[in-house]
């Protein structure tokens, strides 16, 4: 139950990790130099399965990765008042490569 943050939230704190965003049905973490971050999910809720394809995919396609390589690092030159702001920009393109991902494979 990601509602349930006695649950985990004690040990995670205790491995480094910071909590950054609190919402309904999700937690996302960082680590203090912030090169990791963790998202904390109900089992079924229906962003598993993004994250995971669009995992799968960037593990699959060199092309998709370098766009989104290129695309990161072009964002993370900028300066973002908020972090959603930056999330928003990110999201084209991880519409895009979900929808090739989805694409049946011949």
């Amino acid at each position: 139950d990601v509602n349930d943050e006695a649950a985990f939230l004690g040990r995670l704190q205790r491995a480094g990790y910071v909590l950054r965003v609190r919402e309904h049905g999700h937690r996302m973490f960082r680590t203090p130099d912030m090169s990791v971050h963790l998202h904390v999910l109900a089992e079924d809720d229906d962003e598993v399965e993004r994250y995971l394809v669009f995992r799968d995919r960037l593990r699959s396609s060199v092309t998709d990765r370098m766009a989104y390589e290129r695309l990161k690092r072009e964002l993370a030159s900028r300066d973002w008042e908020e972090i959603g702001l930056y999330a928003d920009a990110k999201g084209p393109l991880i519409e895009t490569i979900l929808a090739r991902a989805r694409q049946p494979q011949s």
